[in-house]
């Protein structure tokens, strides 16, 4: 069973639980936390300097977004995608965010999508700083508010969970080759085709995006 190295203690300054759970997001990005390897409530709660309630309430958080699954008297085995799972994730995104990605811009308000330059530009930051969580964090938010703004939450709410279950596969392998650079510099070169009013473009653009990513996993 693996463990976490020593981290700095949890605060009091938002709910215990949601720390906990980012933490664990942290360590399963950065590798930490491994793919296969079962993980118990207690032994993460001495890793945190806290007691094991907050951390098992975690993990259940982390088990309904599909990263970990429980198992019975031991704690928590972290979640393996094989290539099957990502080719389908992948596939689900291609048939919602392409066609999506056409129809916003050709209905969105400029300054809307304006106002995702900041991301896009957070992402490419986070690429080159070589920080993971960063570069996540950006990347959900300009992907999700991207998509809300054709207004339908359900479908917003589908890519979201989408990305939780894949989000974590070979992007430590893709920082250390320098190749989440030029996937980061995507985000800009589609919002300006969006920002052209240029819908085919765009769409094309989202295509090689989705493809570019899942061609890089393969190659993990």
């Amino acid at each position: 069973m693996g463990r976490l190295q020593r981290r700095a203690p949890i605060t009091a300054t938002e709910r215990l639980r949601d720390q906990v759970a980012h933490a664990l997001r942290a360590a399963l990005i950065s590798g930490e936390l491994r793919p296969g390897e079962v993980y118990s409530a207690p032994g993460l709660a001495e890793d945190f300097g806290i007691s094991a309630t907050p951390v098992r309430e975690a993990m259940l958080d982390l088990a309904r977004e599909g990263l970990v699954e429980p198992v019975r008297n031991k704690g928590f085995r972290v979640t393996e995608v094989d290539e099957r799972d990502l080719d389908q994730y992948t596939e689900i995104r291609l048939l919602i965010e392409v066609p999506m990605t056409g129809r916003i811009t050709r209905t969105a308000a400029r300054a809307d999508l304006e106002a995702l330059r900041p991301v896009a530009e957070e992402i490419v930051r986070a690429a080159r700083d070589h920080d993971l969580i960063g570069y996540l964090e950006a990347d959900r938010r300009f992907h999700l508010t991207l998509l809300g703004l054709a207004g339908n939450e359900r479908l917003v709410e589908t890519v979201g969970d989408l990305r939780k279950r894949s989000r974590l596969y070979g992007l430590t392998g893709l920082d250390e080759r320098g190749e989440l650079i030029p996937s980061a510099e995507e985000h800009l070169e589609l919002l300006e085709l969006m920002l052209a009013g240029d819908a085919q473009a765009a769409e094309a653009c989202m295509t090689r995006h989705l493809g570019h990513v899942r061609s890089l996993w393969a190659r993990d």
